[in-house]
């Protein structure tokens, strides 16, 4: 699992969705030649290579017109997932249809959309209104059991480097029970279940932002998946229970879509900066949560033009603040971010995270960092500091040199102010902590809750110590923060 982990977390999960959508065309492909798909294998390419052209065009006409940001890996997912589910055209009428699908799918971002934040999944929105006016329709062919190995590896590496277990797990457990046991296997093996799972429902920009609506969100979907499901004549299709469960999510969610532009950059250690941005519009948040931010830029690498971080401002002050730190050699995205200029701007938006402080004041917490991961910490002890909030809370922090400790300033106010102590481990002297040290460091460490913030490697090995020192699972909080590729 070591090296699935290295990879997923060296790849944003957009990049991992196009390359898992390209393999699955692929696949489509080669079993269309060898007869296993009842596709002609020239029709198929023409379909996939209709609606690349169809929605490049569409995407770059309409980010002209509302003088948006583009990205690159937008129009190749929707694109795909179009092909994936609308079979090829054998006539005119049919290739119409996928070319207004295509339209519709990048023109709703920007149609369908208040606030800068598009309401409905694209794609499903796009087949629901083609049905509902040219009478075209989407067959979900990717849901086929000669395609379920190649859909179920992908859907595996992408529900393990999103962690969406838990919306995952709601929808599947109720698709299925609405289906009925004697139905569960072919719903598997015959439907476009797995698929939808994996690729659809996950899709961030129309994603509830906490675990709890998540849950929720993926209920609803799943109870709407299932064909039983009507309303009159009125059948349910995959593509309409998605869309109901969008219009959920925008209510449930934060409308915000930010154009933040640059005031100023500090460099923190060698390879750690601190931006400052001013929002368009104010922002409220809460402290320990965080957003996705595109930086569109030429040649994205890998990892593509967006990127998850925390933000390390306080909702107490005026500016959105980053603290990044940059790789050797960094991506194209954080040598693009060290390039910008004050005055320039970036788009953020998506404002997800339960990585929050819980509502009582007298729990007693553990706030664990390793490096940069002190990010959402600054922003919690800034608003503590700022409300004059005390808490019995104690802080792990730990780095690879005492030149990586970072925002040094806040940490010592919440020490002078609230009395929350915060521990310095420097690794390259001092070692990795282990059962003894945080026993010692933390006698009571049984009667708190811990937070723990940072690399994938540092949150799994406090996770371990943590579950070795027999602490239970409900006293420990990690968040999903992919901001480090």
């Amino acid at each position: 699992m070591k090296i699935i982990d290295d990879f997923l977390n060296n790849i944003t999960m957009y990049r991992l969705t196009l390359y898992f959508l390209i393999a699955l065309s692929l696949t489509g492909f080669f079993y269309s030649l060898i007869g296993i798909l009842p596709f002609d294998p020239i029709q198929y390419v023409f379909s996939i290579t209709l609606l690349l052209l169809t929605c490049y065009l569409t995407n770059r006409l309409f980010s002209s017109v509302f003088k948006a940001p583009t990205n690159i890996e937008s129009f190749w997912i929707s694109a795909l997932i179009l092909g994936l589910i609308i079979k090829p055209p054998t006539n005119l009428t049919e290739t119409i249809f996928i070319f207004w699908a295509g339209v519709l799918a990048m023109s709703s971002k920007y149609i369908l959309a208040v606030g800068k934040k598009h309401i409905f999944n694209p794609v499903a929105i796009s087949v629901a209104i083609t049905s509902l006016t040219i009478n075209g329709s989407a067959n979900w062919w990717v849901g086929t059991i000669s395609m379920l190995p190649v859909v179920s590896i992908g859907a595996l590496l992408i529900i393990r480097k999103i962690r969406r277990w838990d919306l995952v797990i709601s929808f599947l457990i109720t698709a299925l029970l609405i289906t009925g046991p004697n139905r569960i296997l072919r719903s598997i093996t015959d439907s476009p279940l797995v698929f939808f799972a994996s690729i659809m429902i996950t899709e961030p920009l129309t994603t509830p932002p906490t675990r709890m609506l998540r849950i929720i969100y993926g209920a609803i979907v799943g109870f709407l998946f299932s064909p039983q499901i009507h309303i009159g004549p009125i059948f349910s299709t995959p593509e309409i229970s998605l869309i109901i469960g969008n219009v959920f999510s925008y209510l449930a969610s934060p409308k915000y879509k930010l154009l933040l532009t640059l005031k100023e950059r500090a460099q923190l250690t060698p390879d750690t900066f601190d931006f400052v941005f001013a929002s368009d519009i104010p922002v409220k948040f809460k402290p320990g949560q965080y957003m996705e931010f595109t930086l569109d830029h030429r040649s994205p690498d890998a990892r593509g033009v967006r990127r998850y971080l925390s933000i390390a401002s306080a909702p107490t002050e005026e500016d959105i603040r980053l603290g990044v730190k940059v790789g050797n050699p960094p991506s194209s995205f954080k040598k693009n971010l060290l390039n910008l200029s004050v005055g320039q701007k970036i788009v953020a938006g998506q404002l997800i995270g339960d990585f929050t402080l819980p509502k009582d004041v007298n729990k007693k917490i553990v706030l664990i960092a390793g490096g940069i991961g002190i990010t959402p910490y600054r922003s919690i002890l800034k608003d503590l500091i700022d409300r004059n909030e005390k808490r019995d809370i104690v802080i792990l922090y730990s780095a690879s040199s005492s030149e990586e400790f970072v925002y040094k300033d806040i940490l010592t106010e919440a020490e002078r102010k609230l009395g929350i102590k915060t521990i310095f481990i420097d690794t390259s002297k001092e070692g990795h902590m282990d059962a003894g040290k945080l026993v010692n460091l933390i006698p009571d460490y049984l009667n708190r809750t811990f937070y723990i913030s940072g690399s994938h490697g540092v949150v799994s090995s406090f996770e371990n110590l943590l579950k070795s020192l027999r602490v239970q699972s409900s006293h420990v909080i990690t968040d999903y923060f992919p901001g480090f590729v």
